[in-house]
């Protein structure tokens, strides 16, 4: 257990870069497993659920090397088991990205129910009702699912919800097959183009990544490749945030603008002054906050909307902004949990439903000790830490540590007070 001291209301000024993207390298790392040829990755997170990723490709049987914290090469030449280690699998819920790839290279897979961040609900029919109708089988073993795919039946899948994860799983299937697929009802989001992306330069032939219509057309001769992970739009928005609530002056660089558009016009509602002096370099300035203006409510929807990992650090931009402001989270009934610790550091915050917070500001934080529940509240539990009076202790930081790579170290040279212990 490890736990993050940090001092308050220290002003925050300077220059962060953004790494690479973690929602998109977890899809990726596993992807590797559908050739038997190197692949090489670079501007790879350094993070604890990539390290628990590249963990479990090597227990298949897959031959990991990282020279560089952001740099990977995956030979999965050899693959010895489809059985993922269950002690693994209940770290990370992004586990159950591995199903699409070991289905396309060896055709079967076995594991437990994911495990990750304790945020609601996550089911994961979507992903196996997907598999069916492609022409596999998905069978519940104990507490355990067993899947095979031996030929495709299916040329056109419909999803019944645009999961990302399910997206994602199918777009690997489909191109370590000799088939063609097309997805419909497919979920947006930019790493979904990242995954296509490399998959195409593995030699699969890809269209409509990036919308709700994919086509694929895939070959069981996918070959090695070098890949480069997109920078991370929540670590945008989350250091966009953090400088804003903190009255900063920040630039922010590998901030994709054409990743922003949601989330610059949620906080251009909110009085945030920010400039992009380049297409990948983000300018924060102190700003006059207030309650969102011309805007109903801020809610987190599927891509291109504002995305549910950057909700929990724009709560906390709610807390310091004059007037009354909705937040609407309309996945995950876990994800506002974490607003009661906000409201022992003061915040005025009123739980209308699980769903469904009211929060009141301006109003001044004070530092309390607080537990982490998960990886986006408690970065949010960090911002609040750094523009609140006094101290603020955050057990079980290890959990921030599985999305934000070195995190004390950035902030520090933004003129933070912030001491790791464990």
């Amino acid at each position: 257990m490890s736990k993050l001291i940090i001092t308050g209301q220290q002003k925050l000024n300077g220059e962060i870069t953004v790494a690479g993207n973690k929602n998109a390298a977890m899809p990726c790392l596993p992807a590797a497993l559908l050739t038997t040829e190197p692949v090489t990755f670079t501007n790879i997170p350094d993070i604890i659920d990539v390290a628990t990723m590249l963990e479990i490709i090597q227990q298949l049987g897959a031959k990991v090397d990282r020279p560089t914290p952001d740099t990977v090469t995956i030979t999965a030449k050899n693959i010895n088991t489809y059985e993922l280690p269950d002690d693994l699998v209940a770290k990370l819920r992004s586990s159950i990205l591995f199903m699409g790839p070991l289905l396309g290279r060896i055709g079967e897979f076995k594991m437990r129910h994911p495990g990750g961040c304790i945020i609601g609900r996550r089911p994961v029919g979507t992903h196996f009702n997907a598999v069916a109708d492609l022409g596999g089988h998905v069978i519940t073993e104990d507490e355990h699912y067993h899947g095979t795919f031996t030929k495709q039946t299916n040329t056109e899948i419909f999803l019944d919800e645009a999961s990302v994860t399910a997206t994602e799983n199918i777009l690997c299937l489909a191109a370590g097959t000799d088939e063609e697929t097309t997805i419909l009802g497919a979920a947006c989001e930019p790493h979904i183009a990242n995954l296509a992306q490399l998959l195409s330069n593995m030699g699969a032939q890809i269209s409509g990544a990036g919308t709700n219509r994919i086509h694929i057309k895939g070959t069981k001769q996918l070959h090695g490749t070098n890949h480069h992970i997109r920078s991370d739009q929540i670590e945008t928005a989350t250091f966009a945030i953090m400088a804003a609530a903190s009255h900063g002056d920040i630039i922010i660089h590998q901030a994709l603008q054409e990743d922003f558009h949601m989330i610059g016009h949620y906080l251009h509602a909110m009085g945030v002054d920010y400039t992009f002096t380049d297409p990948q370099t983000l300018h924060i300035t102190p700003s006059h906050l207030h309650a969102p203006q011309n805007v109903k409510e801020l809610q987190s929807r599927p891509w291109p909307g504002f995305p549910t990992d950057a909700l929990s650090p724009l709560i906390v931009l709610a807390t310091q902004a004059t007037g009354t402001t909705l937040v609407h989270e309309w996945m995950f009934e876990g994800r506002l949990l974490f607003a009661d610790s906000l409201v022992a550091m003061g915040a005025n915050i009123i739980t209308a439903d699980p769903h469904r917070i009211i929060v009141n500001g301006p109003t001044p934080l004070r530092g309390k000790a607080l537990t982490s529940p998960d990886i986006r509240a408690g970065i949010a539990l960090v911002i609040a830490g750094l523009i609140a009076e006094g101290t603020t202790t955050i057990d079980n930081a290890q959990l921030i540590f599985r999305g934000y790579q070195n995190l004390p170290e950035r902030l520090t040279a933004l003129g933070a007070k912030v001491e790791l212990i464990g």
